[in-house]
């Protein structure tokens, strides 16, 4: 199972009603500081963030990244969107 298939799956917990996930790794080819982790963009709607902040909506999703951030993941760029917004 590849990355973005893992992360998928983590972010199934959150019920959305919309998630893509951008494997945007070839952009960051020779970036300094890069551990060998991937670079990804998640845009995800839920309304498991109906009444909370952005913080909150990003703790969520970096808790069930947690492991992955270790040394698979380099960067995530966060876009979570409240159902009713």
């Amino acid at each position: 199972m590849d990355l973005v298939e893992q992360i998928k799956i983590r972010l199934e917990a959150l019920s959305p009603t919309h998630l893509s996930i951008q494997d945007d790794s070839n952009l960051h080819a020779n970036h300094s500081g890069n551990g060998g982790g991937g670079h990804f963009t998640v845009k995800i709607v839920s309304t498991e963030f109906n009444g909370k902040s952005q913080i909150m909506r990003h703790r969520l999703i970096y808790q069930l990244m947690d492991d992955l951030m270790q040394n698979q993941i380099h960067a995530l760029s966060i876009h979570a969107i409240a159902s009713n917004e």
